[in-house]
């Protein structure tokens, strides 16, 4: 900074007489003139020690030191010895519902209080609380002798089939048997029925309905007895029977004989086709010109004074692969439709078995390659809808199936096109590729785009008007 008069500054003078207050220069005061600063007290430099702390952010490099094994082995022997007597006190203890324990505490609290505090009234409270616990737990000790069986028929039905069950329990004891509960779980809630008073040797039958309104999986049972007390405070449940599986098959509509992807193959399966050159053979015929001589019987043409050949039968093979997306993203009308998706798999899938063709279905985490109808639809019950890699079903059939002459990819409008054409694409050229859509805003039709087959259905009786007009031919 410059001096007022315009004179360079004293650089040999000290920091603190360089300096110029703005008050000095406005007031016109020289540089010489002003005080002399005050000096700041000096105070002394404290060092004090870097205290590093552990970075508790970062967890990868931290070291849990391992169990040895010996350790681990002698804990579940000494677990495993100590059984027979811890064993019947947690079974004990498992009796006691979360209701009863809270009223075990409750009683526990008044008593302590009571006694605390000198109240009758509180002591009174906590001994009725326990009481009441004690009689519940007399009334669930006791062994049920009871036989407990359970039948389902049929074990495989379609959506919105009836699907019923009978339950039927026998009392084995040598007395009659009071009241009784038994529970039978049904999908995500269970069937509670009130057995009346059995004599010994008697037996109660009850009914249930399982409702087959979704398509999918439905595990019944097991039957349990339960009990207790009327207030559920203790419960004390045993098991009788096993989970027995009712699958509910997605809903089919019965399709004509596909008739498609059929390719000549000498190891395939035999038609009803008339053929010149094959390795099924048929009859004799008279020559005709133009046929082949190579096919001339000519011991039969001696003994019959006139030219005689072979004919076969075609043999050919097809196999038909299904694609199936379930994910509801993808479709217009979301689950619904995605089920409308699955519907017409399976209905394509139940044609092809019946007219003995090979067939694979692929449909997110569900396989069935070369089996029969039923396991087909069994595995198209356990599909579980979500989002669903289409290029890697893809991938995934065209490793089961190798020999597949129609591939048919089973998807929603919002999936892109050129998605389902590299999928696609990765089956052998001589494929038929087919793209079925579920699309409800759209029209039935059939349209072919770059080599690609792409039908369209409203709901699922609508594929069999498509498949009639020869859209897989």
């Amino acid at each position: 900074m410059s001096s007022p008069t315009g004179s360079p500054p004293d650089r040999s003078a000290p920091e603190e007489e360089r300096t110029v207050r703005r008050a000095d220069l406005r007031a016109g005061r020289p540089e010489g003139g002003r005080a002399r600063p005050r000096r700041a007290r000096s105070r002394p430099n404290l060092r004090l020690p870097a205290v590093r702390l552990p970075d508790l952010t970062r967890f990868g490099g931290l070291t849990v030191p391992a169990v040895p094994e010996g350790v681990t082995t002698r804990a579940r022997d000494l677990r495993e010895r100590t059984r027979p007597a811890w064993s019947p006190v947690a079974g004990f203890l498992r009796l006691i519902s979360p209701l009863g324990w809270a009223v075990v505490a409750l009683g526990v609290a008044a008593w302590v209080v009571g006694r605390w505090a000198g109240w009758t009234e509180w002591l009174m409270i906590g001994a009725a609380a326990l009481v009441l616990v004690l009689c519940c737990v007399l009334l669930a000790i006791g062994r049920t002798r009871v036989t407990v069986t359970t039948d389902l028929e049929p074990v495989r039905v379609s959506v919105g089939e009836p699907a019923t069950g009978r339950i039927t329990v026998t009392n084995d004891s040598k007395r009659g048997m009071l009241p009784l509960l038994v529970e039978l779980p049904v999908g995500v809630s269970a069937a509670r029925f009130t057995l009346p008073p059995l004599g010994s040797g008697k037996a109660h039958e009850e009914l249930f309905v399982v409702p087959t309104h979704r398509r999918g999986v439905i595990p019944v049972g097991p039957a349990r007895t339960v009990q207790g007390d009327p207030l559920g405070l203790v419960r004390r449940t045993e098991r009788w029977t096993d989970v027995t599986d009712l699958y509910v098959h997605p809903r089919t509509v019965s399709l004509e004989s596909l008739g498609a992807g059929l390719l000549r193959d000498l190891e395939g399966e035999t038609t009803q086709d008339l053929s010149m050159s094959d390795l099924a053979f048929h009859a004799l015929r008279e020559y005709q010109p133009g046929d082949d001589r190579r096919y001339i019987h000519w011991r039969s043409s001696a003994k019959a004074g006139r030219l005689l050949v072979r004919q076969f039968l075609d043999t050919r093979r097809s196999h038909l692969c299904l694609v199936v997306d379930a994910d509801p993203e993808q479709f217009q009308g979301g689950e619904d439709e995605a089920e409308t998706a699955i519907s017409a798999a399976a209905s394509l899938a139940l044609r092809a078995i019946r007219d003995e063709q090979d067939t694979t279905v692929v449909c997110r985490g569900q396989v069935a390659s070369r089996t029969t109808a039923s396991l087909t639809l069994d595995a198209l019950a356990r599909v579980e809808l979500g989002p669903s890699d289409v290029f890697g079903r893809c991938t995934e059939a065209f490793s089961l199936a190798p020999d597949t002459s129609v591939v048919i990819l089973v998807t929603g409008p919002q999936r892109p096109f050129i998605e389902a054409q590299r999928a696609l694409a990765q089956f052998e050229l001589e494929v038929r590729k087919v793209v079925l859509t579920i699309d409800a805003m759209e029209e039935t039709g059939i349209q072919h785009l770059g080599g690609l087959t792409r039908l369209n259905i409203r709901r699922i009786q609508d594929l069999r008007a498509v498949l009639a007009s020869g859209a897989l031919v």
